[in-house]
Formats: structure tokens, sequence, C-alpha cells
């Protein structure tokens, strides 16, 4: 029997295999795709994400092929006034200690893969979609579609927004269209104006939409996500979709040239419908027993405060500290692990702090959407109160330790 079951090879699932590997536990991972592979997005990795690939020896891969933005600007997206703004880079780095990164996730999702190839610890499977588990005092057992059966000391479900292991351990329904909708690209920067190659995050606000751009791949391509409202599309559960560059600029109408000529330069759109689910109310909500869940299939986040995939890597860290307390292991079999305690203990010093992150996240998006009064009030905050207002040392000085 392995000591862990790992269900999903996204960034969460990758990261808890990472680490349970270090750990020197035996781990099964199961991926229903016919390949490993993530989608053509960027992410930011503020520095409490850094913070974490650099415990785990990372760092020089991550600046490999990362981008490391000097700066967030935040600015009107019709008349192009500037809003705000965070100065990053060096200052960052003093600040909390790590960078601020960005990078496309198919650039994290190889460098994460490639710690668990090779390894005799953990056993990577494809094609093999969950049918069901059940968990005892002995451990768990799972089936999957085509009648594998795996058992192990504990599960953990990495499987994303649309968990089939949440399905089962809490019951509570799908997620829901949350009535906004992602358009994301990518433009080689070769092959944008020089006045558009700013290396630096920018953000454009309007009633009822935002447009977030900043470079990856080390630099060398722009990415560019634009989200507005819109009506729920034939197939709600992909979030890589194919989409037309009418479509968008039907939904948002007129904005300034500098975001313009950044969006006519996008070859090819892809569409992304915002599914959400409300924020953590409890522990029971991330594990029961010898079962866990970890990333968006615990506590899925809009992408308003770019936090989603840190909060997966949050996990895994956390996960890897508890492991590494000699008091949750009386011997080297899988048996001999306390995983129901250790769980919970990953649940209680978690679970705060995903729901925080999913609550500042829900209400980013009404203030980036903001129209009227909300809008005049958010601009005339952001004047005022400068970089104090983007600068959220609870989220950048984490994560936090389990006790």
């Amino acid at each position: 029997m392995d000591d862990l079951l790992v269900i999903g090879g996204g960034m969460a699932g990758l990261s808890a295999a990472l680490v349970a590997r270090r750990a020197g536990l035996q781990v099964t991972l199961l991926e229903q795709a016919e390949a490993f592979s993530e989608v053509g997005a960027g992410i930011q990795l503020g520095p409490n994400a850094v913070r974490v690939l650099h415990d785990w020896g990372l760092l020089p891969e991550l600046r490999a092929v990362a981008a490391f933005p000097e700066r967030l600007s935040v600015r009107d997206a019709r008349s192009g006034g500037q809003l705000g703004g965070l100065t990053l880079g060096a200052a960052m780095q003093q600040r909390y200690g790590q960078p601020y990164a960005t990078i496309h996730r198919a650039d994290l999702h190889q460098i994460l893969l490639r710690q668990l190839q090779g390894s005799s610890q953990v056993d990577c499977r494809l094609r093999q979609r969950l049918h069901a588990f059940e968990q005892d005092d002995a451990g768990v057992r799972l089936r999957t579609e085509d009648g594998s059966r795996y058992q192990a000391g504990a599960l953990l479900g990495c499987d994303g927004l649309w968990s089939r292991v949440r399905g089962q351990l809490l019951a509570d329904g799908a997620p829901v269209f949350s009535g906004d909708l992602a358009y994301r690209g990518l433009v080689p920067m070769a092959e944008l104006p020089p006045e558009l190659r700013r290396n630096q995050v920018t953000a454009w606000l309007a009633p009822g939409l935002h447009a977030v751009h900043y470079p990856v791949r080390a630099g060398t391509a722009m990415n560019v996500i634009v989200v507005v409202e819109g009506p729920i599309p034939p197939d709600p559960e992909s979030w890589d979709q194919a989409a037309q560059a009418p479509q968008l600029r039907r939904a948002l109408g007129p904005v300034h040239g500098d975001l313009d000529r950044l969006l006519q330069a996008v070859p090819d759109w892809r569409l992304w419908p915002l599914n959400a689910r409300a924020p953590m109310r409890g522990p029971q909500e991330h594990a029961q027993g010898r079962v866990a869940l970890l990333g968006d299939a615990a506590h899925p986040t809009r992408p308003y405060l770019a936090q989603g995939a840190a909060m997966a890597l949050e996990d895994a860290w956390t996960l890897g500290q508890l492991l590494a307390q000699p008091g949750w292991r009386k011997g080297p079999a899988a048996q001999d692990i306390a995983w129901p305690g250790l769980l919970q203990a990953l649940a209680q010093t978690r679970w705060r702090r995903n729901a925080w992150i999913q609550q500042r996240s829900r209400r980013n998006g009404q203030i980036f959407h903001a129209a009227g009064p909300l809008r005049w009030g958010r601009n005339l905050a952001m004047a005022a109160l400068g970089e104090g207002l983007l600068d959220l040392p609870r989220l950048y000085q984490g994560p936090p330790a389990p006790n």
C-alpha cells in the first residue's frame, strides 16, 4: 500500500507529490488527461509564492523562465489616466525577501513536473479518471473509471474546480458561473511597439471590465487577459475555449489607444468562463479523515487578486512542513502516519487564509469593475493612499507556518 494517493496533475497535485516525495513517501499520482500539460496562460507569483519555490530549491529554475516586473501600474481603460501604482522589483525584494514574478503556467508546471520525473517514489499515471473512493481506519481505497483500483494511507484531491473528490467528500453541488468571461492571449514581445514592451504589470479598469498584461517567458512574450461581463458559454466547464476578437471588442467598447494597440496585436484569443464557489466556511471543507482537498478543489479563487496558483503552492508547502514534523510518523509503513490528525492540522492552518483570499479576490473584482459613485470613490482612494492601498503585507509575508 502506498503512503499517498494524489488525484490531479496540475499545480496543486504536482506540488503535493513533490513535498511527499521529499518526505520519503511513496506516492501514486493519477491524472485523467492524455498527457501532463497546462494551458497557454500567464500567472503572477507574489513574494509569498516565490518564497515557497525558494524553500523547495527551485528559484534558479524560476529565474530562467520567469519575468520580474519593476512596477504595477493601474490605469483607466477609457482615458488612459494613471489611477495608482506599486513599485515591485528590488523594492519588493527588500520588503519581503523575495521578488514578484510573472510566468507562463506551462513553464511553472514543467518546473514542478521535472522534480518528479524519474523518481522511484512517485508513480504518475495518465488516463485515470476517478470513479469513487472510500475511507476507513485502515486507509483509502479508490477505483477509476477503467476499473483500476488503488489504495493508500491518505488521498489528496487536487483535481481542480470541478473536483470529483470534492463531489464525493462534500457533496456540495457544482460551481456557479460568476457572470464574467476572461479572454486570454499571448503576444511575442518583438511584435509589440516599443512603448508597449514595458517590464511591468499593467491593469486597466473600466465599468464592468478590466484588462491586465505582463511579461512572461523571460520577457520574450506579453500575457494579456481581459475580463468582461457576459452570458454563460455552451461549455461552462472548459477553461480553454476558442474565442473571436470581434466578440471581445463588442464587449469592451472603446478603450485607450495603448490598450487598443495591444489587443490588436494578440493573434489568438482563448475564452475562460469564470465559475466560482462561496468562500470556505471551515476546516471541514479542506479535510475529513484521510482525505483532503488542495488548490482549486478546496478553494477556487477568482483571478482578481492573482493568487490562485500561489494558494495551491502554499497548501502543498504546508503539507510539506507538517510531514517534516516527527510527531506525525510512528514508523516506516504507510499505516504508521497519523493521517487524520496531520490533514486536520493542514486544514486548520490553511482554511482561514484561503477563505480570506477568496473573499478579497471577489471584492477586488467588484472594485475593478465599479461604476458610478463606487468608481469615483475607488479612484479617490487610490490617489489619496498611493502604494499603501496596493501593497498587501498580510498576503506577501506568507505562507503562515503550521503550529
